[in-house]
């Protein structure tokens, strides 16, 4: 009987690994925004990543000066951000075209809202495996009163959190 059982164990760890092989592809979401630090952090993916183990989000989050909406107005409502829309979706389809040309499969994303809340719920309801997301590595007083998104993304993400930061010598 335990002979068996051993090959039973064998045949479903080998049809285990040939669905993983055929099946299983990490879903990244990367959070971007205009600056050079997201053109590096796209760079960066495409060198760590095979594109046929990897699917991608890319995700640009358009934050309303008034981060809580008052409450007469529907939350996500950000009338100031209308004319940003247009440049925002036209950022995340840039990141996605250079993704698709060096074969990711490739969703695109904008959202209105806080920056943290909006990557974080993203990556959760598209249940991602990775986030990724650039820094300027900011230090003293400004950090330390302002924070990083990326900071805050790394300590309240649920899943695998990479931040992507420039070289020294650029």
């Amino acid at each position: 009987m335990g002979a068996l059982t051993m090959c039973q164990n064998v045949e479903t760890l080998t049809a285990l690994r040939l669905w993983v092989k055929k099946e299983w592809k990490m879903k990244i979401l990367i959070g971007i925004d205009e600056s050079k630090f997201s053109k590096h952090l796209i760079g960066s993916i495409i060198s760590q990543f095979r594109t046929e183990n990897a699917e991608v989000l890319v995700l640009h989050v358009l934050q309303p000066v008034e981060p809580v909406a008052p409450p007469e107005m529907a939350q996500g409502y950000a009338p100031e951000l209308e004319d940003q829309k247009v440049p925002a979706c036209a950022l995340v389809e840039s990141a996605a075209d250079e993704l698709r040309a060096a074969g990711f499969k490739v969703h695109t994303a904008v959202k209105v809202g806080d920056v943290l809340d909006g990557i974080l719920a993203a990556a959760e309801s598209w249940e991602a495996d990775l986030i990724a997301v650039g820094s300027q590595a900011s230090k003293g007083i400004k950090n330390l009163l302002l924070g990083s998104v990326a900071q805050s993304v790394a300590r309240q993400a649920t899943c695998s959190v990479e931040i992507v930061r420039l070289p020294t010598h650029e």
